[in-house]
C-alpha cells in the first residue's frame, strides 16, 4: 500500500498555483465589498430607501451566486485560466457601466449581470481548481483559496477610503475597472498548466479516495448542503452586509464601519486558516458545524452591545467565529462526492450559500424598514443558523466510514 506518488499533488508547482490563486482571488473578490462600502452614497445620490438602496447588493449577490454555478462548470471543462480572463472583462465592464450608471436600476444590473458574475471567477470555480492539486492537505489549501474572498473584504475598504472621500464612489469604481483589467489578466495566464491524472482519478465513487458515506443519494446530499449553506448565510449577511450603514445609523459614521468590515474579515482570513487545518484534521462536516455554532453565539452578542468600543470586540468574535464555514462545503463535496464533478457540484453548493447572503441582504434591509432598528433582523439571523446547524447534525449523524480527515491510501 502506498500513498498517491504524483508529484503535482501537493508538491512545489501546487503551493506555487495556490499563491497566484489567492492574488487573483483577491483582486476579483472586491465585487462583493464595493457595493457595501458605497451603499450610503448610493442611497443619499439616488433618493431610496434603505431595502431598495440594498437591491444592488442583492443582484451582485444574485449574479455571484449563478456564476458559480455555471462557471463551475466551465472550469470542469475549460480550466481556470479561460474562465477568470472572462472575468476579468465582465468586471472591468460592469465597474466602468456602474460608475456613469444614472439611477439605482441601471446600477443594479450592472452589479448584477456583470460585476457579480465576473466576482464569482475568483470563489467557487478557483476553490475547485486548487483542490485537485491537493490531497494531503486539500483542507488547508481550500481554505487558503478562499481567504483571498477575505483578503479583498480587508485590503479593498482601506485602500479605497481616500478616493471615496475625495473624489466620489464613481471615480473609485473607475480605479477598480482598470486594476482588475491589469492584474487579473496576466495572473490567469500563469494558471495554464492542465491538471494531473491522479487529480481526476482520485475520488470516484467507491474508490480508495472516497471513503465516506453520508447515507444519502449524491443528489439528496447536494441539495441538504445548498439548504444548509442558505441558512448559513442569511446569518452570516446581516453583520457583513449591514455593519456600515449600522454604524452610521448608530452615529459612528462610515468610515468606522469601513474599518469594522475590515476587522471582521481579517479576523475571518485567521478562521479560515484555522478551519483549513482542522479539516484535514477532522473532516469538513465537523469543522462546518463548528463554525455554525460559533456564528449563532457571535450573532447574539449583537443584540445587548452596541457601543462603539464594544461593536468593535463583537465584530471581532463574528469574524474569528465564521470566517471557515463556506470553504468547508468545498472540503465536504470532495470528500463526499466525485472529482470529476468538482466544479459543478462545488459551484451549485456555493450558489446556494450566496444566494443565502443575497436574501439575508435584502431580508435585513427591509426588516429595518419595517421595524426601525436591526434587532429583528439579527434574531432573524439567528433563526436561520439554527437551520444550518440542525441540517449538519442530521449529516454528521448519517455519516458512516473512516475519520473524514484520513488521508486514503491505493495500492502501489
Amino acid at each position: 500500500m502506498t500513498t498517491f506518488a504524483d508529484p503535482h499533488l501537493d508538491g512545489r508547482y501546487a503551493w506555487f498555483r495556490l499563491a497566484v490563486s489567492v492574488l487573483a482571488a483577491t483582486v476579483a473578490s472586491v465585487g462583493m465589498w464595493a457595493v457595501i462600502l458605497v451603499l450610503p452614497a448610493v442611497q443619499a445620490e439616488f433618493g431610496v430607501g434603505r431595502a431598495d438602496a440594498s437591491l444592488p447588493y442583492t443582484a451582485t449577490m444574485l449574479g455571484f451566486a449563478a456564476g458559480n454555478f455555471w462557471l463551475g462548470r466551465f472550469v470542469d471543462r475549460f480550466g481556470i485560466a479561460v474562465v477568470l480572463t472572462a472575468a476579468a472583462v465582465a468586471l472591468a465592464a460592469g465597474f466602468g457601466l456602474a460608475a456613469v450608471s444614472r439611477n439605482i436600476w441601471d446600477f443594479t444590473l450592472a452589479q448584477g449581470l456583470l460585476i457579480g458574475v465576473g466576482t464569482s471567477a475568483g470563489f467557487g470555480p478557483l476553490l475547485a481548481d486548487v483542490s485537485h492539486w491537493f490531497r494531503r492537505r486539500r483542507g488547508i489549501a481550500v481554505a487558503t483559496a478562499a481567504c483571498g474572498n477575505y483578503l479583498a473584504g480587508a485590503i479593498w475598504p482601506l485602500g479605497l477610503r481616500g478616493i471615496l472621500a475625495e473624489d466620489g464612489w464613481r471615480a473609485a469604481y473607475l480605479v477598480i475597472a482598470a486594476i482588475c483589467l491589469a492584474v487579473i489578466v496576466p495572473l490567469a495566464l500563469m494558471l495554464r498548466r492542465r491538471l494531473p491524472v491522479a487529480a481526476m482519478a482520485s475520488g470516484a465513487p467507491g474508490g480508495p479516495a472516497q471513503p465516506m458515506a453520508a447515507g444519502f443519494r449524491p443528489a439528496t446530499l447536494q441539495w441538504l448542503l445548498a439548504l444548509a449553506g442558505i441558512g448559513c448565510c442569511v446569518a452570516m449577511s446581516m453583520p457583513q452586509v449591514h455593519i456600515v450603514a449600522y454604524c452610521a445609523d448608530l452615529g459612528y459614521g462610515v468610515a468606522v464601519g469601513a474599518e469594522m468590515l475590515s476587522l471582521m474579515l481579517a479576523a475571518g482570513i485567521v478562521s479560515r486558516l484555522a478551519s483549513g487545518l482542522l479539516a484535514d484534521w477532522i473532516g469538513g462536516v465537523r469543522t462546518l458545524l463548528l463554525g455554525s455554532v460559533l456564528q449563532g453565539l457571535a450573532l447574539l452578542l449583537y443584540l445587548p452591545f452596541d457601543g462603539l468600543a464594544s461593536l468593535y470586540v463583537v465584530s471581532l468574535i463574528f469574524g474569528l467565529s465564521q470566517g471557515g464555514i463556506v470553504p468547508s462545503y468545498a472540503i465536504i463535496v470532495r470528500e463526499y462526492l466525485p472529482a470529476r464533478e468538482a466544479g459543478q457540484r462545488i459551484g451549485f453548493v456555493i450558489m446556494a450559500t450566496i444566494l443565502g447572503m443575497a436574501l439575508g441582504g435584502w431580508m435585513s434591509g427591509w426588516i429595518f424598514d419595517a421595524t426601525g432598528s436591526y434587532r429583528m433582523a439579527f434574531l432573524n439571523g439567528i433563526a436561520f443558523n439554527l437551520l444550518n446547524v440542525a441540517i449538519m447534525v442530521l449529516v454528521l449523524w448519517r455519516t458512516k466510514g473512516p475519520r473524514p480527515g484520513a488521508v486514503a491510501l491505493e495500492p502501489a
